[in-house]
């Protein structure tokens, strides 16, 4: 369906052409109609779908020519990142419509403190936040949500498995009754249900394609052991032109120094983003990997879901992720918007076992490549052995002393949430 059908204002469908959009996507097909008739909403879909424009521009056509710029809109998400994304493409998308916003998240000095309360009290059209600033604020008494009219809950089970349902509970007290309530997610376990039936009221549901990566990724995985990582991916990386913008993820900010400095040893043009960094600064990583001034960049899983970076031709998980759904996420950020890509994931001996759960997730068998000649052989494919292992996510080969697992189960811990 072509965006003119879904009685969007000329206005928008200027925006929308000038960025070179034409057909939209099923969610947006679907999405779009009911939250213009003024429906509440449970969307899933998976991430590069679309989803965010799903929402953005029925909100932007609704708001268009109210000019008294009181907020209107609320839109809740789980990072910094993901909430300036999302202010980035009000302004894309609502360039030519008379709707202000602004993003609210932690992280940055006086001035935008000030910036953020001006907007809170003074009032602009759609405010974008994360949970745990955005109560800051609340906590100071001075917000003014008197006139919402829309809640957007966007990434809602990555902002439960980060813990924040007391927080958007919390949130949702400040809010008027009388409102419009959207919820998107990319995966649907039973307690964003439950969240679900406490906020939305006879929502429209949407479910597309859940929890499988596009069909326009290539995946495989090569079986490594640790110390064959950073050599295998050097090899596979380097003098490949045809891999211009290439992703590298890691479950722990150690791990990402780490490569990052392998990498620049080789002569590899690469950054490295966590939340060890300040706002600013991972901001200018983002914004030179998105120019292609950075060809490889090394994250945390704090970029797997919700920032939308265009060609990225190769993903790397360079661990296997805890959670399988995390695998789809990570691998998301390729082949986006009918595109193509590549997704290639080092298993080692420990990670059999997690990486047969994202299998049989994803309901594909993903093919296992040879190790190159020259890095020598990489462990066997052993289910019971990965099973086994996964109690010991630390140890790096057989015969270490106990007293070796036992500090590797230590350095396993570093893989937790609070370090992405």
């Amino acid at each position: 369906m072509k965006f003119s059908e879904l009685d969007l204002n000329e206005e928008l469908l200027e925006a929308i052409s000038y960025m070179g959009f034409e057909e939209a996507t099923p969610i947006q097909e679907q999405a779009i109609p009911e939250i213009l008739n003024g429906k509440d909403l449970l969307a899933c879909a998976q991430t590069g779908t679309g989803k965010t424009a799903a929402f953005l521009l029925p909100i932007l056509n609704l708001l268009h020519k109210r000019n008294d710029h009181q907020i209107k809109a609320l839109i809740i998400v789980p990072t910094r990142e993901l909430a300036i994304q999302i202010d980035q493409q009000i302004q894309g998308l609502g360039y030519f419509v008379s709707v202000e916003s602004l993003a609210i998240y932690g992280g940055g000095d006086g001035p935008e403190f000030d910036q953020q309360k001006t907007a809170l009290t003074r009032g602009t059209d759609i405010i974008v936040a994360t949970p745990g600033k955005l109560i800051s604020h609340l906590n100071l008494g001075y917000v003014k949500f008197s006139q919402v009219q829309h809640l957007i809950l966007d990434e809602a089970d990555r902002m439960l498995d980060m813990g924040f349902y007391e927080d958007i509970q919390k949130i949702i007290s400040y809010l008027p009754k009388k409102r419009q309530n959207l919820m998107f997610s990319a995966t649907m376990p039973p307690k964003i249900g439950q969240l679900a039936k406490k906020i939305l009221h006879n929502p429209i549901e949407i479910s597309l394609s859940l929890s499988k990566p596009a069909e326009g990724v290539l995946q495989a995985a090569y079986l490594t052991y640790d110390n064959q990582k950073s050599p295998l991916i050097i090899e596979l990386i380097k003098g490949k032109d045809e891999y211009k913008s290439i992703l590298i993820f890691s479950s722990t900010k150690k791990k990402v120094s780490e490569i990052v400095q392998a990498l620049h040893r080789s002569g590899c043009q690469v950054a490295g983003i966590s939340s060890d960094l300040e706002q600013d600064q991972r901001e200018e990583v983002l914004g030179k990997f998105k120019a292609k001034q950075t060809r490889v960049l090394v994250a945390t899983d704090v970029l797997s879901r919700g920032i939308d970076i265009k060609n990225i031709n190769l993903v790397i998980n360079y661990d296997v992720p805890n959670d399988a759904e995390d695998y789809v996420h990570r691998v998301g950020r390729t082949a986006r918007a009918d595109t193509t890509g590549v997704a290639l994931t080092l298993v080692n001996e420990d990670d059999m076992y997690k990486f047969s759960r994202i299998e049989k997730l994803i309901e594909r068998e993903v093919m296992k490549i040879p190790l190159p000649a020259d890095l020598g052989k990489g462990p066997e494919w052993s289910l019971s052995g990965g099973r086994s292992k996964s109690r010991h996510k630390g140890r790096r080969g057989q015969g270490r002393k106990k007293s070796s697992r036992n500090r590797g189960k230590r350095r396993s811990h570093s893989g937790s949430r609070r370090n992405r």
